[in-house]
């Protein structure tokens, strides 16, 4: 069984805004879970490999839109996430904890407009990982750009188990070849070649200590499992 979450990070924001760095709450909040694979969105580009040393994991990245002053606006998103916002940079990562090997990692672009949309993915044991931020406030584009994303990692995988997941920017995702294993809203995660295992989780993010919540979205976790024996894929 493998236990997968997915979370938008919000660029380090917490709702309401605080005024101060936010890396070490993200940090710990993401070490308190149990997961074994986390497919993070809206990333500042400078936390995965902070975050993936405080969860005991591997991380891999794609950078994603707004980079282009990342020199001189980290400075100020470091210090003040809630001034700079989504102009601080962005990135997806996955991070991967235990000793599976992971021996691929690839990357696609699925929009260059209006902001730099990517797939990415990693095999882990045998299993490919996808995460994907789709477009926003353009229902057609951001299906598409699901359908897409299917498609290639469906390629990228061949025969092995995949599982995608992230922010879909729909409240009905769909990635063909795929089975939905739970999300909510916005964030899902979907299996092929595996057996979702019950309903996802949605876990609280809210701080107590900043009285506040980390992000503007809720993390999902979900779990799927091999195929049992005889039984075919999903639809």
């Amino acid at each position: 069984m493998v236990r997968i979450l997915t979370w938008n990070l919000f660029h380090g924001r917490a709702v309401p805004d605080v005024p101060r760095p936010l890396g070490g709450a993200f940090a710990a909040m993401l070490a308190g879970w149990e997961w074994d694979v986390a497919l993070l969105q809206e990333v500042p580009p400078w936390w995965p490999e902070r975050l993936a040393a405080a969860c005991g994991a591997r991380a891999f990245t794609a950078r994603t839109s707004r980079n282009q002053l990342l020199p001189l606006t980290r400075a100020l998103a470091a210090r003040r996430p809630d001034v700079v916002k989504s102009w601080g940079g962005g990135a997806n990562a996955i991070l991967v904890r235990g000793d599976a090997p992971v021996t691929a990692h690839r990357r696609l672009r699925l929009a260059l407009a209006p902001e730099r949309r990517v797939l990415h993915a990693v095999c882990a044991g045998g299993v490919w990982f996808g995460n994907l931020h789709a477009s926003a406030h353009d229902e057609a584009r951001a299906q598409a750009e699901l359908r897409r994303a299917a498609q290639v990692l469906i390629g990228w995988a061949g025969e092995a188990p995949a599982v995608i997941g992230g922010d879909t920017n729909t409240r009905t995702p769909a990635f063909p070849g795929f089975e939905p294993c739970g999300g909510h809203v916005l964030d899902w995660v979907f299996a092929r070649g595996l057996r979702c295992a019950g309903r996802a989780d949605v876990l609280p993010r809210r701080d107590a200590r900043l009285g506040a919540n980390l992000s503007d979205h809720r993390p999902v976790l979900a779990a799927a499992g091999a195929q049992p024996r005889g039984a075919g894929g999903p639809a």
